[in-house]
C-alpha cells in the first residue's frame, strides 16, 4: 500500500528553517549570517552602505576568479606532468573554496554573472565556470564522481535571489506579448486532477488573455523552448553545452497555487530543477527495476499506486535547486499559499555507449562483409530445422555450433569497428543540435556579425580592413566547429548559423579542400589562443587569406583586433 502523506502545506510547516531537512546527506549548505537591523535610520543607512560595499567587493572576488580560470596558455609553463598537477591542485582549491563560502557566493543577479563571464577567455573554462555557480556550494568533481547518473541531489540556499534574473513571470508575460507563442509548439497548458493529466491546448496563438484565464483556472504554464524568446537563457544554454558536449536544452513550469500540472513520470534527460519564484513541493522515486535505470526513453503517465514511497520529498523554494537523473520518477505540486516558476535545465539525451554504439556496429558490420569472406560464407543448408524460438528447447549439437560461430564472428567485428567516424556522427548531431553562441561584447566587434560596413547616403561606407597575412585570428568557441569525413570528402560543420529554434535550420557544413584541412585543424587546435594567418599550414599565402577570409564570413573565426 502506498505510504499516507502529511498534506504538503503541512509538511512544508515541519521542515526545519535553519537546517537542511534531514532526508539524505547533502552536501555543506551555504552557510548566511544573520544581520541584526536596527530601527533608526542611521543604522539602515549604514546598512546599506555596507551592502554596497559588500556587493562591490564580490564582483572582484568572482572576476578575480575568473581571471584565475584564464586561459593556461598565459601562465608558466613546465613539463606536463607538473602543469596537470598544478590543474588539478588549482580546481581543487577552487571547489574547496566554493564549499566553504561566506554564503555571499550567488548572490549577483544572472546578468551580473554573465558579464563577469564574458570576460572569460576560453569557453570552456567560461562553461566549467557556469555550472559551478549552478551547482554551487556542491564540488563539480565530487558531483560527476557520486551523483551524476546515479541519484538526486538537493541544494538548498536560503537566498531567494540566486538565480535572480535567470528568468521570471515578468518575462514570461513580456513574450506572451511581443513574441509570437504557439499552443503546442512552445505553450502547453496542462492540469493534473484527481489522478487524471490532461493537456488543454487550443489552436493557434497562445495570447495573454487566453493564457492569464487557463492559469487563474487552475492550469499550469510549459513554456517548451524559453531559449527561442530570452536572450539570458539562450546565453545560460549556450555555455552549459560544451560543458555537457551534449545539448543544453529547458522548459519553464509556471503553476498556480494549490495544484499540480503534470503526472508522475520519469525522463530521458539528466533534470536540473532551478526555483525561480515562489515554491513546489516535490517527491522524488527511485527506478521501479533495472530497465528503467538510465532509460532511452521517457516514461508514460503513471498512477500514484504504482511508484512506492518517495526517496526524497522536499519544498523548493526560490534559489534552490535539485538535481536528479533520467529515469527517477518525480512529481511536483504547489503548495496553497504561492506559485511556483521553475525552470529545467536538461542534457544528455540520446548520449549513451549505446547510442554511440547504434552506430559503430552497422558500420563495422558493413565493413566486414566487404573486407572478410567468412562474413559473406552462406549459412548452413538446414539450419531452419534447429535454429529460431520454435527450437530454442531442442538440445541440438548443431545449436552449439551454431551459437559459436556467431559469437566468433562478433568478436571479430571489434578489428573492423569505425570509432571514430561514428564519433564524428555523434558530434555531426550535437552540433545541429546545438544553440548558436551568443557572441560577448569584444566577440562581436571582432566578428563578421559586428562588422560596421553599411548602405548610407547612396553609398556603402566603413567597409575597414581585409584580413592579410598578419591579421591574428581564432575559431569562436571551443566546439563552434568540427572537420568531419564521409569517407570521400571532407566537410566542415558548425554551429555559427544555427537557429535558437530546435533544428530549425539544417546542418550547417561546407566542404574544405584537402589542401586546407591541416590548417582547419590547426586553427581548432590552437585554441583558445590567436594565429597569424600567415602561419596556416598552407602552400600559398592566397590559399591562407583566402581561407581565413571564408570562415570570417561564416562566423567561424574572429580576429584579435577589429577589421
Amino acid at each position: 500500500m502506498e505510504r499516507k502523506h502529511m498534506s504538503a502545506f503541512a509538511l512544508y510547516q515541519t521542515l526545519p528553517t535553519d537546517e537542511s531537512p534531514p532526508l539524505k546527506k547533502t552536501p555543506p549548505q551555504v552557510v548566511t549570517k544573520k544581520r541584526k537591523r536596527k530601527e533608526n535610520g542611521v543604522a539602515v543607512n549604514k546598512a546599506n552602505a555596507l551592502k554596497a560595499q559588500l556587493k562591490s567587493e564580490r564582483k572582484k572576488k568572482i572576476r578575480k576568479k575568473l581571471q584565475k580560470s584564464a586561459p593556461r596558455g598565459e601562465r608558466p609553463k613546465g613539463s606536463a606532468e607538473q602543469q596537470q598537477q598544478q590543474q588539478e591542485e588549482e580546481e581543487e582549491a577552487e571547489e574547496e573554496e566554493c564549499v566553504n563560502g561566506d554564503g555571499e557566493a550567488g548572490s549577483e543577479m544572472v546578468d551580473t554573472l554573465l558579464a563577469e563571464l564574458a570576460r572569460v577567455n576560453n569557453s570552456r573554462e567560461r562553461a566549467s565556470q557556469l555550472f559551478r555557480w549552478l551547482i554551487h556550494p556542491v564540488p563539480v568533481k565530487a558531483f560527476f564522481r557520486d551523483t551524476w547518473e546515479k541519484k538526486p541531489i538537493l541544494v538548498q540556499r536560503k537566498n531567494p535571489h540566486y538565480y535572480k534574473g535567470l528568468f521570471s513571470t515578468a518575462e514570461f508575460d513580456r513574450i506572451l506579448r511581443e513574441e509570437v507563442v504557439q499552443y503546442g509548439v512552445n505553450l502547453d497548458v496542462t492540469s493534473y486532477t484527481n489522478g487524471k493529466r490532461e493537456t488543454h491546448n487550443p489552436p493557434g496563438r497562445a495570447l495573454p488573455f487566453t493564457v492569464w484565464n487557463f492559469y487563474e483556472s487552475g492550469c499550469s504554464l510549459r513554456l517548451l523552448n524559453p531559449q527561442s524568446f530570452s536572450s539570458t537563457v539562450w546565453n545560460v544554454l549556450s555555455i552549459l553545452q560544451e560543458q555537457f558536449g551534449s545539448m543544453a536544452g529547458a522548459n519553464v513550469y509556471l503553476t498556480p497555487p494549490g495544484t499540480q500540472g503534470f503526472a508522475p513520470h520519469y525522463d530521458d534527460i539528466e533534470a536540473f530543477v532551478v526555483q525561480l519564484e515562489g515554491k513546489k513541493h516535490w517527491r522524488v522515486y527511485k527506478p521501479r527495476t533495472d530497465d528503467e535505470v538510465l532509460p532511452v526513453l521517457s516514461s508514460k503517465n503513471f498512477d500514484q499506486r504504482n511508484i512506492g514511497r518517495p526517496i526524497l520529498e522536499v519544498v523548493l523554494e526560490a534559489g534552490d535547486l535539485l538535481y536528479f537523473p533520467r529515469g527517477f520518477i518525480h512529481q511536483g505540486d504547489c503548495l496553497p499559499d504561492a506559485h511556483s516558476l521553475h525552470i529545467t535545465i536538461s542534457s544528455y539525451q540520446k548520449n549513451s555507449w549505446g547510442d554511440l554504439l547504434q552506430k559503430v556496429v552497422p558500420a563495422a558490420l558493413e565493413i566486414a562483409m566487404e573486407e572478410d569472406v567468412d562474413f559473406r560464407q552462406g549459412l548452413p543448408l538446414d539450419y531452419l530445422s534447429y535454429m529460431g524460438v520454435q527450437n530454442s528447447d531442442k538440445e541440438d549439437p548443431r545449436r552449439i555450433k551454431f551459437f559459436s560461430r556467431i559469437e566468433n564472428l562478433i568478436k571479430r567485428l571489434k578489428n573492423f569497428a569505425p570509432v571514430d567516424a561514428a564519433v564524428d556522427q555523434k558530434a555531426r548531431d550535437f552540433l545541429h543540435d546545438c544553440l548558436p553562441p551568443m557572441l560577448t561584447p569584444e566577440e562581436l566587434v571582432t566578428s563578421v556579425q559586428g562588422a560596421s560596413v553599411k548602405w548610407e547616403c547612396g553609398q556603402v561606407v566603413n567597409v575597414g580592413g581585409r584580413i592579410n597575412m598578419q591579421t591574428r585570428v581564432r575559431v569562436l568557441r571551443a566546439e563552434c566547429a568540427r572537420l568531419c569525413s564521409d569517407g570521400e570528402a571532407v566537410h566542415l560543420y558548425y554551429t555559427t548559423d544555427n537557429s535558437r529554434v530546435y533544428h530549425k535550420e539544417e546542418p550547417k557544413s561546407f566542404e574544405i579542400q584537402t589542401e586546407h584541412t591541416d590548417a582547419v585543424e590547426f586553427l581548432i587546435h590552437s585554441y583558445p589562443e590567436f594565429v597569424e594567418v600567415g602561419s596556416f599550414p598552407c602552400d600559398a599565402a592566397e590559399d591562407k587569406v583566402a581561407l581565413a577570409e571564408l570562415l570570417f564570413e561564416k562566423g567561424i573565426i574572429h580576429t584579435e583586433e577589429p577589421l
